[in-house]
C-alpha cells in the first residue's frame, strides 16, 4: 500500500515515479529530502509503516526477502519508471555462503524488470568486482547481473561516509579515543549528502546511462586527522589483535579474513583516490570533513 505524504494525498503518477530503496539509511533520508524538494514524484521502500512516517513522504512497506511485497511497490507495470538500488551492505555469514544482499537486490532486478522499469541508480562500492572481499565482491556481483539484464543502469561507488563517525560504523570511540585498525592509510570520505545529490541527478535526468561514477570527497584523510578533527584521541590497533578479538567473539574465520584485507587494503592507501565525479554530475564542488562538522553531522 502507498501511504501519502503529511502534505496531501499522493499516489502512482502515470510515469516518471521514482521508487527509492534504503531510504532510511545514509544515502537515502538526504535523496528523499532533496526529491521532495524538487517536486520529483517518488516512493520510498521501507520495512514498516513506522519508518515511512518518520521520513514523512511518500511510502511503501515491503520487505526484499518478500518478492510479493517488492512486486506490489513497483505497482502495475510502467508506473515505475526508475529505481535507486539500495540496500544493507556486507553481514558475517557462514564461510561459503553468500552474502544476503546478492539475493536481495537479484530479487529487487528482477522485479524492476517484471514492472517494466526504464534504468536503475545503484549503489555499489568502491572497487566492485566479482570474486573481491564481502562488499566490493558482492557488488560486483550485481552489478554484472544488473548490466546483463536489458535494463538501463548507473553506477555510484562511494568508498566510505563521513556519516559512518557519527553512526559508530566508520570506527569505535572509546575513552575519548578513535579506535580500530585503519594505518597511515588516506580515506576520501565522502558526504553521504553528496551521493545523494549525484543519485539525484541520475535519477531525475538522462544523464549517465551505462556510466559507472566514483563520488569522493575533495580530500584524503588518514584517521589519525579525522580523530584530530572530531577532538578524540587515536589509537591504532594491530590487524592481528582485532581479528583474534572479532574471532573471539564469534565471528567466522572467513568473514575476519577478508576484514584484514581490506584494513591492509586501507592501510595501504587503497582508498585515497580522488575524483571530480560529484562536482561534474551536481555542478559544485563535495563538501569537505571540515564542512560536515560544521553543518552538524547530518
Amino acid at each position: 500500500m502507498v501511504t501519502p505524504s503529511p502534505e496531501g494525498p499522493s499516489d502512482y503518477a502515470e510515469c516518471d515515479m521514482i521508487l527509492v530503496t534504503g531510504a532510511t539509511g545514509s544515502i537515502g533520508r538526504h535523496l528523499v529530502r532533496r526529491l521532495a524538494a524538487e517536486n520529483a514524484e517518488f516512493t520510498a521502500l521501507v520495512r514498516t509503516a513506522a519508518a515511512g512516517r518518520a521520513l514523512g513522504c511518500p511510502y511503501v512497506v515491503g520487505d526484499f526477502d518478500d518478492p510479493g511485497s517488492l512486486a506490489a511497490a513497483f505497482g502495475p507495470r510502467g508506473r515505475v519508471s526508475r529505481l535507486l538500488l539500495n540496500t544493507a551492505g556486507a553481514v558475517p555469514v557462514p564461510d561459503g555462503t553468500p552474502q544476503p544482499m546478492v539475493r536481495r537486490q537479484l530479487a529487487a532486478i528482477d522485479a524492476a524488470r517484471a514492472a517494466g522499469v526504464e534504468r536503475v541508480v545503484k549503489i555499489s562500492a568502491f572497487g566492485a568486482a566479482p570474486g573481491g572481499k564481502l562488499s566490493v565482491g558482492a557488488h560486483g556481483e550485481i552489478e554484472r547481473y544488473l548490466e546483463r539484464s536489458g535494463l538501463s543502469w548507473s553506477m555510484l561507488r562511494p568508498n566510505g561516509f563521513m556519516q559512518n563517525f557519527a553512526t559508530g560504523d566508520g570506527g569505535y570511540v572509546r575513552d575519548g579515543a578513535l579506535v580500530g585498525t585503519f594505518g597511515a592509510g588516506r580515506v576520501a570520505y565522502v558526504d553521504a549528502r553528496d551521493v545523494a545529490a549525484c543519485a539525484a541527478v541520475l535519477l531525475t535526468g538522462d544523464r549517465g546511462a551505462g556510466e559507472v561514477f566514483v563520488p569522493t570527497g575533495p580530500e584524503a584523510l588518514t584517521h589519525r586527522e579525522i580523530a584530530r578533527r572530531l577532538g578524540l584521541g587515536f589509537r591504532d590497533v594491530p590487524a592481528a589483535e582485532a581479528a583474534a578479538e572479532l574471532r573471539a567473539r564469534g565471528l567466522p574465520d572467513g568473514f575476519v579474513a577478508d576484514l584484514v584485507w581490506l584494513w591492509e587494503d586501507m592501510a595501504a592507501g587503497g582508498l585515497s583516490v580522488l575524483t571530480e565525479d560529484v562536482g561534474a554530475l551536481t555542478g559544485r564542488a563535495p563538501r569537505t570533513f571540515d564542512d560536515w562538522l560544521a553543518d552538524g553531522r547530518p
